[in-house]
């Protein structure tokens, strides 16, 4: 199987899921190509047999450069193998009223792109302070603080759950 690994990050750590999700679909003897939303450019999507979108969720949406590549390839994506993945650090709390919220937004993103994911995932993403200017990690403070996480404003802090990752790409119906 060949797969198309589409991605927006904006602090990393989508891009990090995504090389996570890449090195688990070649273990499995399945080939990737892997770009950031803004190389993917006029990319034909005719030589790949599925894709998986993943974005990150930030003030309540996710980047518009994944959207707009959604949108333009929403008739392929809709005839192969999809899967897409939603990283948000609101997902880490397991508060219900989070996760409604985000199958909302995911929901919402599909729609407007026309396409409709085979599977949607979502991935606990990570403070990065380190790569956070003031104003931003002051506001990402205060959402910790919020949430009741205790959080070191000199490290990032990551809740991805990589086994659980793992079992996600390892059940998902892209081969």
């Amino acid at each position: 199987m060949r797969l198309l690994i589409c991605y927006a990050s904006t602090e990393g750590q989508t891009r990090r899921i995504c090389r996570f999700c890449a090195e688990q679909v070649v273990a499995r003897g399945d080939s990737v190509e892997m770009l950031p939303v803004g190389e993917a450019g006029e990319i034909d999507l005719a030589p790949f047999d599925a894709a998986i979108l993943a974005g990150s969720i930030h003030v309540g949406k996710l980047q518009g450069g994944l959207a707009d590549f959604a949108a333009t390839h929403a008739g392929a994506l809709n005839r192969m193998p999809t899967l897409f993945l939603v990283v948000s650090l609101a997902i880490a709390g397991g508060d219900p009223g989070d996760r409604a919220e985000l199958d909302r937004i995911a929901a919402d993103f599909a729609d407007k792109a026309g396409w409709t994911p085979g599977q949607v995932a979502h991935v606990a993403g990570a403070f990065r302070f380190t790569e956070y200017n003031f104003f931003e990690a002051l506001a990402m403070r205060w959402i910790a603080h919020r949430k009741g996480q205790d959080v070191d404003p000199h490290e990032d802090t990551e809740f991805t759950d990589w086994a659980a990752l793992a079992e996600v790409i390892r059940e998902w119906p892209g081969e």
